[in-house]
């Protein structure tokens, strides 16, 4: 039997359709055998499969997308890292702990009143016969006019603090005190209670 070169309908010689891409096909006749092995493979002893080897023929294939910016510098930080540690030894830095406080950052953008000098505050540490009442009414004492900010009462605070009751403050969560209140009332609960101890 005779091979036959046979173009596909709706393909000239030379022509790409609109939407497909040029896959070195344009010079060439549409061959609807296939040659597989050396042997000539006759379409329609396979017809079911002939459509789907013309679809993926001239299938649209989608551009790779570059790499982001980021996946490409986090890709080489790893390498880096990779040869510092086994050519040197050296082994990264782990991030450190780094300090947040417990009320929210704005308070501390908050400008003092005009003149005003930051007391040396009577410092609580907890070890003597001070106690937690005392030591707030004294704080507000001593803080004058930044008393009218309950902001500002927030922020000094911790000023008048040292040893573990300055460890207590400092560990307190992230915007967990949002108020004068809610920091007096956290402060005698912990140390008046005597949970400290």
């Amino acid at each position: 039997m005779p091979q036959q070169n046979l173009q596909a309908v709706g393909f000239q010689q030379g022509q790409i359709q609109p939407g497909f891409q040029n896959q070195g096909l344009v010079n060439q006749p549409m061959n609807l055998g296939q040659q597989i092995g050396g042997q000539m493979v006759n379409p329609m002893l396979h017809a079911d499969r002939a459509p789907q080897r013309h679809v993926e023929a001239y299938q649209q294939v989608p551009d790779p997308q570059p790499p982001r910016r980021q996946d490409v510098d986090a890709y080489w930080a790893d390498k880096i890292t990779e040869v510092m540690r086994d050519q040197f030894g050296i082994k990264p830095k782990v991030n450190t702990y780094s300090y947040q406080t417990p009320y929210p950052p704005a308070y501390d953008l908050i400008p003092l009143p005009n003149r005003y000098n930051v007391p040396d505050f009577t410092k609580f540490s907890g070890q003597d016969d001070t106690s937690t009442m005392e030591h707030v009414n004294r704080f507000i004492i001593h803080c004058g006019e930044a008393t009218n900010r309950d902001e500002l009462r927030v922020r000094l605070f911790s000023s008048s603090l040292s040893g573990s009751v300055f460890t207590w403050f400092i560990s307190l969560p992230p915007n967990s005190v949002i108020t004068w209140a809610d920091l007096e009332k956290q402060f005698h609960k912990y140390f008046f209670s005597g949970v400290h101890e």
